[in-house]
């Protein structure tokens, strides 16, 4: 089973839970071979409804004490920009994608996202633009 995990911390970023849970995104992610996506949505108002088919499955919660057993059992992760997250994920080797909140002031997520771009860490986006890669 190919596993996607999506996490915004302990922050809500709406515009990126209802991006990546739209049906289309949905149908993207089970195209490139996923076939469960777990979405932690922080304090989030947007709550997407878990389902599950024969051949795909949508988890959804807000918090866990840790982070850690889903981004193991990740096949890619994709985040917000916080600092703690990012280096979570590269901490276990994971693919990982960051997606920036272009809604907060002094956006020092977008300047950590292009630093470790560079480094060749991570790709980013934001919620309106495509994969920088």
């Amino acid at each position: 089973m190919k596993c996607v995990f999506v996490t915004v911390g302990t922050t809500s970023f709406d515009d990126f839970i209802a991006c990546v849970s739209a049906p289309d995104s949905l149908q993207k992610i089970e195209s490139l071979g996923y076939n469960r996506l777990i979405l932690q949505i922080g304090r989030g108002t947007v709550v997407p409804e878990p389902f599950s088919t024969e051949s795909f499955t949508l988890d959804v919660y807000r918090y866990k004490d840790s982070l850690k057993e889903d981004i193991r059992k990740a096949d890619l992760v994709i985040s917000h920009a916080g600092a703690g997250s990012c280096l979570e994920a590269l901490e276990k080797g994971k693919p990982l994608v960051v997606v920036i909140n272009e809604k907060l002031m002094n956006n020092h997520q977008l300047e950590l996202a292009k630093q470790l771009h560079k480094e060749g860490h991570l790709f980013y986006c934001t919620c309106s633009s495509s994969l920088r890669h």
